[in-house]
């Protein structure tokens, strides 16, 4: 489930084959010249809405932590996201705060659990994920992010996920842990294959926001050379532009 910051990439990755897709807010804040937790929640909503109207595959957004911390504010957010299109949502429990990582647990529950109640009153069916991101947000603890996720699994996360899992046998725990509940692993370079993971038991594969830095890290490559050297070749190996053009042709 590849990570498409905008249309043409969403449109791109589709043409590959893809059964799913999922947004990154990071690479969609990129594209918009903005850090990533930057994004205001109109402007996600309607980054939603523009990429379920134009990609016919399932998305599952990147709904950051639902831009609120009480619980209430999280559902009244989820209930405008569901509006858009997407099949799919997540909701983290990092607070942004380097001195203080994660929402404490019980109100971390909560927040899962009123995303929960505002996509069942939706009727949607959109699939919620519970996110706990102790291992990218600086509080890297295998048990407290195990007991985080069976907490949201049963306050009613169809999907969990913890971002920054780097070994085997930490994912193959936390497979076990939420068990029968399908576990989403992201993927870095160098790492497993999709046949290891899968083997594993992982049941859904993103990049979040690697896919856009492999872009940006080709263009900021391509000017620094020119602008610095005054030569270009980087600007050989491309895809040709008819390539290009092929892919995003109307049907």
């Amino acid at each position: 489930m590849p990570n498409p910051w905008d249309i043409g990439s969403a449109r791109a990755l589709a043409s590959l084959g893809f059964k799913a897709l999922a947004t990154t807010s990071a690479g969609f804040a990129w594209s918009i010249g903005r850090r990533d937790q930057a994004v205001s929640l109109d402007e996600a909503l309607a980054h939603l809405q523009a990429m379920s109207a134009v990609i016919d595959l399932p998305i599952n957004a990147d709904f950051e932590g639902g831009f609120a911390i009480e619980p209430e504010g999280v559902a009244a957010n989820v209930a405008r996201a569901v509006k858009t299109g997407i099949a799919g949502l997540s909701i983290e429990d990092s607070t942004g705060n380097a001195a203080d990582p994660l929402f404490e647990f019980p109100l971390a529950v909560a927040r899962i659990r009123a995303a929960r109640r505002a996509i069942d009153e939706s009727g949607t069916g959109v699939l919620l994920t519970g996110r706990s991101e102790g291992f990218i947000a600086g509080r890297p603890d295998l048990a407290e992010t195990i007991k985080r996720l069976v907490a949201y699994a049963e306050a009613g996360a169809d999907c969990l996920y913890a971002p920054g899992l780097k070994s085997m046998s930490d994912i193959a725990a936390v497979v076990a842990a939420v068990a029968p509940k399908p576990v989403n692993v992201l993927v870095h370079a160098p790492f497993a294959t999709v046949a290891q993971l899968a083997d594993a038991g992982v049941r859904r594969i993103s990049v979040g926001g690697a896919l856009a830095r492999v872009a940006w890290t080709g263009l900021l490559d391509a000017a620094q050379e020119i602008a610095s050297n005054g030569t270009f070749s980087r600007l050989g190996g491309t895809r040709p532009g008819t390539e290009l053009n092929a892919m995003f042709r109307e049907t």
